[in-house]
């Protein structure tokens, strides 16, 4: 499937895409967290003075600036900074563990390493441990800032965006060293056009950031691309259904995307509390990051009275490959049509594109797909084939009208007695159950087999047990595919994005064969 290819315009850096709001509009709000406030104008301005300030600690056009922090107006600042000068920035969400931080600092050998303590207790703990000195700069107020790298190299500086880096985003993982995406000016922008165009942003739109920047959605879309239309953002450091819906009541929010996992958390906090949702401001409402259930997307647009978008993307992808289209709302799950310019095959195992409707590999190509991972070029060639192409790793199938359908991870494919199991479609199985809030299906192997395994989030005071839930699934699914176990968690393991991690239940679920009948006392087994 091919899209209509766009003109990239004339701009190659990030920080030009607000060139026409600072010239048009430049008393109008563009960046807002709960301590500071910038216009357009104002970004300008203070963007320029910060550029200044991190050329005077010792960053070079070509550097590598690592900041550890959460949501908030001096991170945004950062990013148009470090543009101005061709540095590139890394944002790295200070809730991650102290190896991984420690990785990505030893790995991408950093100029200076900056925290955003003033929103974030964990930035102030890795800024202790790291020897970090406070410092305070015109616009953003204090942060902390790192020792310097001495020894560093700068990268060579390219006038071109295709080949100019702008960020290096991790990879998620829990074990092994983690990739570094390099995002070139042309990817973003590339991601941050298509968002401005597809959700129609403009001057009147106020963009709620709660996914963290350091995710490329954060980054790509609701960053960028907010300031791509010209629109404010309202950036919030980390989620709670509390202070969203007060947000939501409150400040004016036209544009809301969240992962799945944000908007059950949401509407089970209503639920539980008596809160009714104000939404009337919210015009544009969408889920990224992981699976979409129709019973959670049927009741979000019930509480919002509009259509809840879906899309597909991946970091090394920029990330969008494909979205539903405001004009063309859908009741289905599908992630919508690739965006334009974005190719896209499903092939089987020879690299062959599989008969229309068949499950297959997904390769897409696209004007994001990043230039490469940082310093290891033997795993971007393993990813992106001579013609371009990138594996994604995912599974997916095409609807008749061509739009996709992702139905679970090539490594997370389960093989129970021959028979294939996709873990989506038995999530969004359990998922349609009254009582659950969310799940998470994953295989584990037992000897020469393997089972299908549930860990499974109840909605408050539910009384339901796994017998009773299988009993359910019997009727819903082939019998191969219900799960043999369901375990009960108070909540499913999760990222800072609010995407589950299921390579920590995957070992859970193997531990237990390997050590004991019985799973460790944090899991509720039934």
């Amino acid at each position: 499937m091919t899209g209509t290819v766009q003109d990239p315009g004339a701009i190659t850096r990030i920080h030009q895409l607000l060139d026409r709001w600072i010239q048009s509009q430049p008393d109008a709000p563009a960046l807002r967290d709960s301590n500071l406030a910038l216009t357009y104008g104002q970004l300008d301005q203070v963007a320029t003075a910060v550029m200044l300030e991190l050329k005077s600690v010792g960053v070079r056009a070509g550097d590598r600036v690592l900041v550890v922090g959460e949501n908030c107006v001096a991170q945004g600042v950062l990013v148009i900074a470090l543009s101005r000068m061709d540095a590139w920035c890394i944002l790295s969400n200070a809730r991650l563990s102290d190896r991984e931080i420690d990785v990505f600092i030893e790995h991408s050998r950093p100029r200076r390493v900056l925290y955003t303590h003033t929103v974030s207790s964990d930035a102030a703990r890795h800024a202790e441990r790291h020897g970090a000195q406070p410092v305070t700069w015109p616009g953003i107020g204090e942060m902390q800032l790192g020792p310097l790298d001495s020894e560093t190299w700068a990268e060579p500086v390219a006038s071109s965006a295709t080949e100019q880096v702008a960020a290096i985003i991790y990879t998620s993982g829990t074990s092994g060293a983690p990739k570094g995406v390099m995002l070139t000016h042309a990817n973003l922008m590339f991601t941050a056009k298509s968002a401005a165009r597809m959700r129609s942003l403009s001057p009147r739109d106020r963009s709620y950031c709660v996914l963290p920047m350091a995710h490329v959605v954060g980054i790509a879309t609701q960053f960028l691309g907010s300031m791509c239309g010209g629109a404010s953002v309202l950036f919030e450091p980390r989620f709670t259904p509390a202070e969203t819906a007060r947000v939501l009541d409150e400040e004016g929010i036209t544009s809301f995307v969240g992962v799945p996992a944000m908007y059950a958390r949401l509407l089970e906090w209503a639920r539980s509390t008596g809160h009714v949702l104000k939404t009337d401001s919210v015009r544009f409402l969408a889920a990224a990051g992981s699976p979409m259930t129709a019973p959670l997307k049927a009741e979000v647009e019930a509480t919002f009275g509009q259509a809840l978008h879906n899309g597909y993307g991946l970091t090394e992808c920029g990330p969008t490959i494909s979205q539903t289209r405001i004009e063309a709302p859908r009741s289905d799950c599908a992630v919508g049509h690739p965006i334009d310019g974005v190719n896209v095959r499903i092939v089987d195992s020879r690299g062959h594109d599989v008969p229309l409707g068949d499950v297959g590999e997904l390769w897409a190509r696209s004007p994001g797909l990043m230039k490469g991972y940082y310093l290891n070029p033997a795993a971007t060639a393993e990813a992106i084939n001579t013609d371009g192409w990138f594996n994604t790793g995912d599974m997916a199938r095409f609807d008749l009208d061509g739009a996709l359908n992702i139905v679970g991870r090539t490594k997370e494919l389960i093989i129970r007695s021959g028979l294939n199991v996709y873990p989506v479609e038995v999530e969004q199985a359990i998922n349609a159950h009254s009582d659950i809030v969310q799940s998470a299906v994953v295989g584990r192997t037992v000897g020469h087999n393997e089972e299908v395994v549930a860990f499974v989030e109840k909605r408050e005071g539910s009384s339901l047990d796994a017998a009773t839930l299988q009993q359910y699934l019997r009727e819903k699914l082939a019998p191969y595919k219900v799960p043999t176990e369901v375990c009960f968690l108070d909540a499913l393991p999760a990222a800072p994005t609010g995407k589950v991690l299921k390579n920590v239940l995957k070992k859970t679920a193997q531990d237990s064969v390997k050590t004991s009948p019985e799973y460790p006392q944090q899991l509720q087994r039934s």
